[in-house]
C-alpha cells in the first residue's frame, strides 16, 4: 500500500521493570527477551510489510540517538521528536500532523516500541487487512484475543459482524471500558463479545485529525500552527512555543473512547505487553524447573530452584529458592517474590518522593 505508514510510538518506560527500565534507558530499548531491544524487533517485524522510509518514531529527545543506531535504516527526518512527554494524545498528534503534511493521503497504524508479538506473519498480515478496511474511512483497533480476566487492560465489545478482508473478520465497536473489576472481566471473557484493548489502531490521518477537531477542538488548532511549519526552518520553535500549552491526556480519553465508526478486528498474534517481570515468565524460554538466567556471566549455580528469574553479569547461585525475582543493575538489586511484581511501581514511586531521582 503506497501511502500506508506505521507510527511507533517509543517514549516513556515502564515503572514495573525497575531497576532495569530508568528514565535513561526505558523498557523498550532494553534487550528483554531477545538479544535485540525491544524497539528495535518492533520496527524488524514490521518488514516486508512497511519499507524504512514508511516507518516513522515518536519519542523524546534522549532516546533519538539510540534508537537511529539501533535501526539505522530508517531515515533521521522519520523521527518525530517530543520536547517532553505529554502522555500519548499529544504524542500521536504530533506524528499524524507530521505524516499528514508529508503525505494527506496518509494511511497510519498507530504501533507499539515495547510489546511482544510471537505471531510476526500473522501480526503483518492483519495490520495489512485493517490499513485496507481504514481506507474506507474506518477507525481500526486491533482486539487481542484474553487469557484470563485481566484488570490492568481496556476492553472493546463487539457488536455485529462487518467485512471480512484477508481472512480476518471485523466487527461494528460498541464501545471501550477501561480496566474493570476482576468480576466485570470475568463476564466480558465468559460472554465472547470482549477483546483486550491493544492500544494499535489504523486510520486515516485526515479521519484522525478530524476527530481531534471534533472532541479536542484548542488541541487540534494548536497542532494546526505545528501543521504550517512542518519541514521548515521554524518547526523546532514553534513546537517549543506551542507544546507547553498542549494538554496531557492520553488518546483513549482524549479521541478514542468517542470516536465515530470504529472496526475491531478480534486477532490473536501471541501478544504480551512484558508490563512487569512476573509476564516475563509468559514468554521466556524456561528451563525445567521453570527458571531463566538472563547475563553476561558464563557459569551460574542453580541448587534446588524452581520458577525463578534473574538478570545478572556476575555468577548468581541460588540454592533452595522458588518463584523469585532476582534483578542486579550496577548500581541497584531487586528481591522480590512472583506475586509482588506489581508492585515493583511503588519502589520507584518511593524514590520519586525521596528525591533519589539518580536511581530513576
Amino acid at each position: 500500500m503506497e501511502h500506508f505508514y506505521a507510527m511507533i510510538m517509543a517514549g516513556g518506560g515502564g515503572t514495573r521493570l525497575w531497576p532495569m527500565s530508568r528514565q535513561d534507558t526505558p523498557k523498550q530499548l532494553l534487550p528483554l527477551v531477545e538479544d535485540d531491544s525491544m524497539f528495535k524487533v518492533s520496527v524488524r517485524r514490521l518488514a516486508p510489510l512497511f519499507t524504512p522510509e514508511q516507518i516513522y518514531i515518536v519519542t523524546g529527545r534522549m532516546y533519538f540517538d539510540m534508537m537511529h543506531n539501533d535501526v539505522p535504516e530508517i531515515p533521521p527526518e522519520n523521527f518525530i521528536i517530543e520536547p517532553y512527554g505529554r502522555d500519548t494524545a499529544p504524542a500521536a498528534a504530533l506524528g499524524l500532523t507530521v505524516i499528514h503534511q508529508r503525505d494527506p493521503q496518509a494511511v497510519v497504524a498507530i504501533l507499539t516500541a515495547d510489546h511482544h508479538i510471537t505471531r510476526k506473519d500473522r501480526f503483518r498480515d492483519v495490520l495489512q487487512a485493517g490499513g485496507e478496511l481504514a481506507c474506507q474511512g474506518h477507525i481500526i483497533t486491533l482486539g487481542l484475543a484474553p487469557t484470563y480476566p485481566a484488570t490492568g487492560f481496556g476492553y472493546i465489545q463487539q457488536g455485529e459482524p462487518l467485512a471480512a478482508v484477508n481472512g480476518f473478520q471485523s466487527y461494528k465497536s460498541l464501545g471501550f471500558t477501561e480496566k474493570p473489576d476482576e468480576r466485570t472481566a470475568a463476564e466480558f471473557i465468559t460472554s465472547g463479545e470482549y477483546s483486550w484493548n491493544s492500544g494499535m489502531f489504523i486510520w486515516k490521518s485526515a479521519v484522525a485529525l478530524a476527530e481531534f477537531e471534533r472532541q479536542q477542538p484548542e488541541m487540534f488548532e494548536q497542532f494546526m500552527e505545528i501543521a504550517r511549519v512542518v519541514d521548515t526552518e521554524h518547526f523546532e520553535d514553534t513546537l517549543e512555543s506551542t507544546w507547553d500549552n498542549i494538554r496531557k491526556i492520553s488518546l483513549d480519553f482524549a479521541v478514542m473512547e468517542h470516536a465515530q465508526d470504529i472496526v475491531v478486528i478480534p486477532v490473536d498474534i501471541g501478544w504480551n505487553d512484558v508490563g512487569s517481570w512476573g509476564a516475563l515468565f509468559e514468554v521466556l524460554k524456561l528451563d525445567k524447573n521453570g527458571n531463566h538466567f538472563k547475563g553476561k556471566s558464563p557459569v551460574n549455580v542453580i541448587i534446588d530452584t524452581k520458577n525463578t528469574l534473574v538478570y545478572s553479569d556476575k555468577l548468581t547461585v541460588t540454592i533452595g529458592i522458588e518463584d523469585v525475582i532476582i534483578i542486579e543493575t550496577p548500581d541497584a538489586l531487586l528481591l522480590c517474590h512472583k506475586d509482588r511484581t506489581q508492585d515493583v511501581k511503588e519502589v520507584v514511586n518511593k524514590l520519586l518522593t525521596n528525591k533519589n531521582y539518580k536511581y530513576l
